[in-house]
């Protein structure tokens, strides 16, 4: 086995102004083995992926270390790496061709005798149905639909290096156990080398030969229900819908049918349910960026109109979507500082020097230092992009927020400071949150949860019991035995 395998030696990154990203980073991976990189947002894990397959972006210069692949340097990296690697990165909807279906976006890696048999193989083998998902663009798929595409595409040609950079962090449980045994079957095979970039502890206990943690921050866990705020009943209600239905793209059944919630000032509610089951969508019609077929709405007590061109500016300014993909949500080419001034000068009305100092307030708030309020999207970390957009959203001072997945893409540490922030906002503005998620630590947070399964919103059941609700007959099924119980809704 000398010299076969990935060897990476002497790796260092720097930003743009010569800001060491990795510092002088060695790693070794046999044929057979999994390699987990972990460690805080920021860390630069994400950068020591896209190093390897030497595609950095813009802002990023490898400035030392050498990459060798079965003992001979890699020169050409763009041409091995179309030989060599499959890649599933941590924006999967935004790397899938907005004008491709998901059968053509996984028929990519593969020759083109064996595109179309060989992508509905790929698509069934993450748990999708060829012929219901085969013909959807990357619109018309939710997050971790979108991600078990990406992760299809990156095994179709079941390739010798596969890199995973957070590739189950949309998933819910059923879909999780699959993409985790699909990986499985690489170890131990003799041939194959897998790099896994993940902040969950369970996705690299099972998968990992060797972890490595970047960065000096230590991992701790994160207790449920920290810092929970519940909401006194007589509250007012902020976020009033009634018999909302949603169409399923391209057709067939609808995705949520005869819908109703409510969420009170100060309030937090999770929506739970399986891939695909519409929460994202919710959220998105709520934000006024999906079509709605029948209901209605009400937030602070008025009439909401369900297309977002028809809302007035305090409509506008009322609600505000982190969606789980913050790339779309920020413009490439403004910074993360830049992001923000927009919606404090037209939604709050500030001056020019106000929302500069609010931005930078924003910002550090989430947890971004001063420094790389000064940087693209591209030169931020998946983590530190989520944070942005969250910091984007929070500056019109919405009595909404709708979050979906917001902390999929965070480190224990700092998905516990995104959380307490927002329990702030929540305790000492009234904010009311609306939340999607798979992640059980964020729905122990909630004052109530709901699922959606089967096209309807079902309420579960209170006061709380252990994560996921045994006692509601609508959750039961749907328990990973995986995953520690924790205090929840």
């Amino acid at each position: 086995m000398s010299g076969r395998g990935l060897t990476v030696r002497g790796l260092t990154v720097v930003g743009g102004p010569g800001t060491p990203v990795v510092s002088g980073l060695d790693l070794r991976v046999l044929p057979g083995e999994v390699l987990a990189l972990t460690g805080p947002s920021g860390s630069g894990k994400t950068t020591v992926l896209r190093a390897v397959l030497g595609a950095l972006p813009d802002g990023l210069t490898r400035t030392a270390g050498v990459i060798e692949w079965h003992g001979t340097p890699v020169r050409a990296p763009r041409r091995w790496r179309r030989r060599t690697a499959g890649f599933l990165g941590q924006d999967p909807a935004s790397a899938l061709h907005p004008l491709r279906d998901a059968r053509a976006s996984v028929g990519e890696a593969l020759p083109g005798a064996a595109r179309v048999s060989g992508a509905e193989r790929a698509l069934a083998g993450v748990g999708l149905d060829p012929a219901a998902i085969g013909h959807r663009r990357p619109h018309q798929l939710s997050g971790g639909q979108a991600q078990r595409v990406a992760l299809a595409r990156a095994l179709a040609a079941d390739p010798e290096l596969l890199v995973l950079d957070e590739p189950t962090s949309a998933l819910d449980p059923t879909a999780l156990a699959l993409a985790l045994d699909l990986v499985r079957r690489r170890r131990g095979d003799g041939r194959s080398v897998t790099l896994v970039v993940s902040h969950d502890a369970g996705v690299v206990t099972e998968l990992a030969d060797h972890v490595v943690r970047l960065g000096a921050e230590g991992a701790r866990a994160r207790p449920a229900g920290r810092g929970r705020v519940r909401v006194a009943g007589q509250s007012p209600v902020t976020l009033r819908v009634r018999g909302l239905t949603l169409a399923q793209p391209p057709g067939g059944p609808p995705l949520l049918s005869d819908a109703g919630l409510t969420v009170a000032a100060g309030e937090s509610v999770a929506v739970l349910g399986a891939s695909g089951s519409g929460k994202s969508t919710l959220l998105r019609a709520l934000a006024g960026l999906h079509p709605v077929e029948h209901g209605h709405a009400t937030v602070l007590g008025a009439p909401l109109p369900w297309a977002v061109a028809d809302r007035d500016p305090a409509a506008l300014r009322a609600l505000a979507l982190v969606g789980q993909n913050p790339v779309a949500a920020l413009n490439p080419a403004r910074t993360a500082g830049a992001a923000l001034l927009r919606p404090l000068r037209t939604l709050r009305g500030l001056s020019r020097r106000e929302s500069r100092t609010e931005a930078l307030r924003l910002l550090a708030a989430v947890g971004l230092p001063r420094e790389l309020a000064r940087r693209r999207p591209a030169a931020l970390s998946g983590g530190q992009r989520q944070r942005a957009a969250l910091a984007r959203a929070l500056a019109g001072g919405p009595a909404v927020l709708l979050a979906d997945e917001i902390t999929a893409a965070l480190d224990d540490r700092t998905a516990d400071l995104v959380l307490d922030l927002i329990d702030t906002l929540r305790r000492d503005t009234g904010l009311a949150v609306l939340t999607a998620t798979h992640d059980p630590l964020v729905a122990a947070r909630a004052d109530r949860v709901l699922r959606i399964e089967a096209g309807r919103l079902h309420d579960c059941p209170s006061p709380p019991p252990p994560f996921p609700p045994l006692s509601c007959p609508h959750c039961l099924s749907h328990h990973d035995d995986r995953r520690p119980p924790v205090d929840a809704r």
